[in-house]
């Protein structure tokens, strides 16, 4: 792979990663944000205390294999479909919350951007060994 492409990819993926796994164990699990209890709460009632750490261990989990399993798309393509159903499900559940500071729509946005980027530097390579 093209050293610059190389880094466009290793970059992306790093910070796909680590956005998944912060928003996975920080608000998630070291410090339970009210946000996330409140988006926790208005689904079919379910308890944050639970519920919301054990999708911050899917994050983590997600961001690691993003991170781990790097000849592959599909955890990158798993991300991009929870990354657009959380941000779909915050419009429906909580749209307030699409107007505010550090809202889902930017970064969630930005995460797909990350997603596309690795995309493409992924078929950048396929189509360079094929050459």
């Amino acid at each position: 792979m093209n050293t610059n492409i190389a880094n466009i990819n290793k970059v992306s993926r790093y910070g796909l990663a680590a956005t998944f796994i912060y928003h996975g164990l920080i608000p998630k699990i070291v410090f339970l944000d009210a946000v996330e209890v409140a988006l926790t709460n208005a689904h079919w009632g379910l308890d944050a205390s639970w519920a919301s750490p054990m999708a911050g261990v899917g994050e983590i989990l997600l961001g690691a294999l993003i991170a781990l399993v790097r000849k592959a798309l599909w955890p990158v393509y798993l991300a991009a479909f929870a990354l657009l159903a959380l941000l779909l499900d915050v419009a429906v559940v909580e749209p307030e919350l699409l107007s505010g500071a550090f809202n889902p729509v930017t970064t969630n946005g930005l995460a797909l951007c990350l997603c596309y980027f690795i995309y493409i530097s992924e078929q950048s390579e396929a189509e360079q060994s094929k050459a």
